[in-house]
């Protein structure tokens, strides 16, 4: 893997692709600094080397327009607290201040370079735009694991510029590293879980995945297609009519792989879908009408329980039921404490996903865990089996 690490930065300056698109509140300030955080050692690395750092990020969705509140300068200051020093900012990310401040950078020093997406070049993957950012750097660094699948100006079309100085920087090296490791590398028993509402979003990465799994824990709205295509009963519970016939292949697919399939067993059901719901446990393939189902039950979190704590592999891709909602929250709860349990154990757990990722940090599963993915999108398509942009430029 062409990393960063085994790259000297000295007297070099090294322009690198950063996902700073962090959450804000009405103040503009930052509210969770992860992935500022996420990308401290790669731009530790080069300052320790003795070289300077060109900072590419975008910011919220301007599509292509200046606009106060999608720029970077409000989060320069997040930026300086996670790095330990001051940051240079540049009022655009090309044009004379930005070249002019790119000419000027000393080792050691690091430069913000203004939001990306204020122009259209970026997400319309421009060669011009490309090769103007690429001439602020001697050396490319792609970062951003989180924007590794667009096809943009900074995130693949930049590195043809720089055929023998283009790097995954170390966060980019994490991320591929635990998914090959799930995919490819994993020690068995290798067990994935797959939640969230739709079958549709999550049939591409069953289908990759299960050559390289050993059992597969299905949960979350989705769960409903699969038990009403095996003829439950489901009330009122999410289910895709139009996708019953898959789920049945699905399964048979799991059986040519020797893939234990492993579908909830009962369920906590609501009369409505509320905080203030009656609810009571009900045996999944009995769902009542009018009543739904909000998440999977003891007996469901008891088998999961036992299959996670035989495995030495494991990867969490969406929640088992509604957990935004407290009192529907046990079963990935369960979830959380027996992936906790085995990682103390040695096994290697990674969590990816958007609803996964809020789960464990909103429940601080996150320090218990492996690793968990800084990219949802990429993350989903790099276990769809998919090369991303971003990977590929470096690696091609």
């Amino acid at each position: 893997m062409k990393t960063i690490s085994n790259f000297n930065c000295k007297d070099k300056k090294v322009l690198v692709r950063v996902d700073f698109n962090v959450p804000q509140n009405n103040l503009l300030n930052v509210t969770d600094n992860t992935r500022i955080v996420a990308a401290k050692p790669t731009i530790d690395k080069i300052l320790k080397d003795g070289g300077s750092v060109v900072l590419l990020s975008h910011l919220g969705r301007p599509k292509g327009k200046v606009s106060d509140e999608f720029s970077l300068k409000h989060i320069v200051s997040a930026i300086e607290k996670v790095v330990g020093q001051k940051i240079i900012f540049a009022k655009d990310c090309i044009g004379d201040d930005a070249k002019e401040k790119a000419k000027n950078l000393l080792p050691g020093e690091i430069l913000l370079l203004e939001n990306l997406r204020f122009h259209a070049e970026e997400e319309n993957g421009d060669v011009d735009f490309a090769k103007e950012l690429s001439s602020l750097g001697d050396v490319y660094v792609n970062d951003a694991f989180g924007t590794a699948h667009r096809a943009h100006a900074s995130t693949s079309v930049i590195a043809q510029f720089f055929p023998s100085t283009k790097f995954f920087g170390l966060l980019m090296e994490k991320e591929l590293f635990a998914i090959e490791k799930v995919l490819h590398k994993g020690e068995k028993p290798v067990t994935a879980i797959i939640g969230g509402s739709k079958v549709s979003s999550k049939i591409t990465i069953i289908e990759n995945i299960l050559p390289a799994i050993d059992n597969l824990i299905i949960g979350g709205g989705m769960a409903f297609t699969f038990i009403k295509a095996l003829g439950g009963r489901i009330g009122n519970s999410l289910v895709e009519e139009d996708k019953m016939q898959l789920a049945l292949e699905i399964l048979e697919k799991a059986k040519s792989h020797a893939v234990n399939i492993y579908l909830p067993v009962d369920t906590i059901i609501a009369d409505k879908f509320s905080f203030d719901a009656k609810s009571e446990e009900c045996d999944i393939y009995q769902i009542p009408e009018g009543w739904m189902g909000l998440d999977v039950g003891p007996k469901s979190n008891a088998i999961f329980h036992d299959v996670l704590l035989n495995s030495k592999t494991i990867l969490w891709n969406g929640p088992a039921g509604v957990f935004e909602m407290l009192n529907f929250a046990r079963g990935t709860i369960a979830l959380g404490k027996a992936i906790e349990a085995v990682t103390k154990q040695g096994a290697f757990s990674l969590v990816g996903g958007g609803d996964s990722v809020a789960f464990v940090k909103q429940f601080g599963y996150d320090k218990k865990v492996s690793y968990v993915s800084t990219g949802g999108g990429a993350m989903l398509e790099s276990l769809e089996g998919l090369e991303l942009p971003g990977v590929a430029a470096i690696n091609n």
